[in-house]
C-alpha cells in the first residue's frame, strides 16, 4: 500500500475547501452542482457528524455527501471557514477550523471552532470525522425549537 506525500494531502484538501468555496459562491446546495466537489472525495467517503447536529448522522458516497450540503443550506444561511490550520497531514490529516455562520430558522450569528480528522488515499477524500466543542449551543443556535429542528436523518 502506498500512502500519499503530505504535499498530496495538503494539496487534496486546500482544493476541496477552495472547491467548497466555489460551490458555495455558485449558490451552494440545490442550486451549484455537487460536480465542482466530487473530484475531491472517494465515491464510497463517509461523513460522521455528531448526532446531536441538526445535520448529524453518517453520510456516504457522493449522494450522501450532495444530501449533506443541502441539510447544511437548509440549516445555515452562511456558512464561513474563517481561518484554518492544518495540524498534522499524510493519510489522516487534521484540520482546525474556525467557523462563523448564521443560523437559517434563528438569524443567530456564531463562532466556533471544528477539528477535523480527514483520511485521504489514493488523492481522494475517503473519511471526515468533525469535531464540535459544544454541540448544544450549535443545535440550540440552529432552532426556534428547543428540542431541535425535525430533520431527518441519512
Amino acid at each position: 500500500m502506498t500512502m500519499p506525500s503530505t504535499a498530496d494531502s495538503v494539496t487534496v484538501l486546500t482544493g476541496m475547501y477552495a472547491a467548497e468555496a466555489a460551490y458555495l459562491a455558485a449558490g451552494g446546495p440545490g442550486t451549484a452542482s455537487f460536480d465542482l466537489l466530487a473530484p475531491f472525495f472517494a465515491p464510497d467517503v463517509e461523513l460522521h457528524q455528531a448526532e446531536a447536529l441538526p445535520y448529524g448522522g453518517t453520510w456516504r458516497g457522493h449522494n450522501g455527501m450532495t444530501q449533506f450540503f443541502l441539510r447544511m443550506g437548509q440549516v445555515w444561511e452562511s456558512f464561513e471557514m474563517a481561518e484554518q490550520e492544518f495540524l498534522a497531514t499524510g493519510e489522516t490529516a487534521v484540520v482546525l477550523t474556525q467557523v462563523r455562520a448564521r443560523a437559517r430558522a434563528t438569524g443567530r450569528d456564531l463562532s466556533f471552532p471544528v477539528l477535523q480528522a480527514i483520511t485521504v488515499r489514493d488523492g481522494r477524500i475517503t473519511e471526515v470525522r468533525p469535531f464540535y466543542w459544544d454541540t448544544l449551543a450549535i443545535a440550540e443556535a440552529c432552532s426556534v425549537y428547543a428540542g431541535g429542528p425535525d430533520l431527518p436523518k441519512p
